[in-house]
Formats: structure tokens, sequence, C-alpha cells
């Protein structure tokens, strides 16, 4: 199959050259561990700060081909995606990671616009890199995957609001409405600030999605009108308030989950200590391996790192 210029466009930002040192960082947290793929997203992707904190999805084929518990697995057939915490030593210096765990059967249910988690669909129609995978059969699933976000992201963009706006007003209301789906401490604004510098980028992923899902739209004088009836969007505005409190319940149980199964989260919790008040936490290896037994200590010692701060 020939690629068409929906494809291209992504092909193009999956395959975009990384700092070399993410490689390592990707290598270190895999071990011998053979996903089908590894995908690079947010704010390290924009800007390499080797003291911040790296985000990753790491794509498997089934949970038992990753190293987890048997009871962190069963957590994650239930609720994906698990998070843990990963660091290592790379030219020298420690980076960082925050890695989720996901199959690719879980991501592809996540991208569909009938999904209630809105967390998939929306975090992937911003840039992605794919700086690992298996295999060609690997690289094709995961780009019809992206697809498939930006496809669903579009579709809701364009029954979210209505007139004729900006093409970045489509994106930035729509994040808009998933932030608030999903509880994230940003505030609506947030939206702006992803697509700043960017907008060239997200319209013409906006086109081309649109052309993707059937929306055809009028452009006049740069503001952009998709052609849906009053009863589309009002069926869709009346579906998305049933998706967002559903979401929002989905993501209170997310976070309860993450308490036990967020692996090496004490390290996690030190290195946000460390990093926001400039106080080391030193963790025993007991500590390491029990962070929510060790929970009350850990932010009863915490509280004095930043008493002393202050």
């Amino acid at each position: 199959m020939v690629p068409d210029a929906f494809d291209r466009l992504l092909i193009a930002e999956l395959t975009a050259p990384v700092d070399r040192r993410i490689a390592g960082l990707v290598d270190a947290i895999l071990g011998p561990c053979q996903p089908l793929g590894v995908l690079f997203y947010g704010s390290g992707l924009r800007q390499f700060d080797p003291d911040g904190l790296f985000d990753f999805y790491v794509i498997l084929e089934k949970l038992s081909d990753w190293h987890q518990s048997t009871a962190a697995r069963i957590a994650n057939e239930w609720l994906p995606p698990n998070v843990q915490f990963a660091e290592a030593r790379i030219d020298g210096r420690i980076l960082r990671a925050k890695v989720a765990i996901i199959t690719l059967a879980q991501f592809q249910a996540r991208a569909r616009p009938d999904s209630i988690d809105t967390t998939i669909w929306a975090r992937f129609t911003q840039p992605v890199r794919l700086v690992w995978v298996r295999n060609d059969a690997a690289a094709d699933a995961l780009l019809m995957a992206i697809r498939q976000s930006v496809i669903t992201a579009a579709g809701w963009a364009a029954r979210l609001a209505d007139g004729a706006q900006s093409p970045d007003f489509w994106w930035t209301n729509l994040f808009a409405h998933t932030y608030e789906a999903e509880l994230r401490v940003e505030t609506k604004s947030r939206g702006s600030v992803i697509v700043a510098g960017q907008e060239k980028r997200f319209a013409t992923m906006l086109a081309c999605a649109w052309d993707a899902a059937g929306i055809s739209f009028s452009d006049i004088e740069g503001l952009w009108s998709p052609r849906l009836s009053e009863r589309q969007r009002t069926t869709a505005r009346r579906a998305w308030r049933k998706k967002a409190r559903r979401g929002r319940w989905l993501n209170v149980m997310r976070l309860i989950k993450a308490a036990f199964t967020f692996r090496d989260g004490a390290r996690y919790l030190a290195w946000k200590i460390e990093r926001h008040s400039g106080r080391s936490l030193p963790l025993s290896d007991f500590e390491a391996r029990h962070p929510l037994l060790c929970l009350p200590w850990l932010l009863w010692r915490a509280r004095h790192v930043f008493r002393r701060r202050r």
C-alpha cells in the first residue's frame, strides 16, 4: 500500500531523529525485553532536559512480555497502562523516565472514538517518535494506531465546537475538554502551549484527519468550519458529557491503582522532592522496595526537607 499524505506526515514524525542519549536510556529501560515498540513523547521530546523526566510508552504484544509481578500484570489487564519510574546513567548523567506499559490491542481499543478513555488518542495527536521497534510489521501496526488516535481526536474536535474557527482553536478547545475529563492538573489554557510554535503542523494534521474521517470543511480566510449538522453536534456533545463523567471516575481508579503498581514510586517521589526543593531524600533498599509500607515515614522525612528549605 502506498502511503498517503497523512501517513507520510506521521512517518516523518515517527522516524525523525532524537538525541542519541534517548536511545541509551531506552536500551537501559528495556534490558532483555523485546516489545513491539517504544513511543517517546512529551516535553522531553520538545526540548531535551537532562534534569527533567522523559515520557515513554512501551507497546507489548502481550503483557507477559514485560518484567512485572503477577498482581501488576492483572492490574494492567484490568486498567492499563501500568506506570513505572526508571533511571539510568547515560554519558555520566542520570536520566530519568516515566514509562507506561500497554499492549498493542489495549492501545488500539483506546484509540477508537467510542473509548471512554481519552488519554491515548488525546496524547498521541501530539508529536511522537518511534525510538525502538521490533520489525516492519510492528512499525506498520503502531503507525495505524497513531493514525487512528489523530482521526478520533480530530472527529471529536469538529463536534465539540461550531462556527468558523482557526485550526489551532479546534485543537486547543479539544485539549481543554480532554484535560477536564482526565482530571489533569493543567489549566484549560495548557492546550495553547502545546500548539504554540507548531500551528502549521497541527493545521496540516487536522486537515488530513478530517479528510480521513470523511469530514469536509470550508476554509474562509484561514477560518475552518466543518460541515456537520446541529443534530450531529448535539448528539456528540451529549455523548461527550457521558464520556467525561465516566472518564473522571476511570482516572480516579487509575490513580488508586498507581498507588499499588507504580514501580519504583519511592524513587520517583525522592526525585520530585530533590528537583523542586534542591534537597536530596536518600532511600534505603527497603524503602525503595516497599514504598507503600514506608510512605508515612517518607512523607515525614520529606516534610523536614521542605521545612529546612524554608
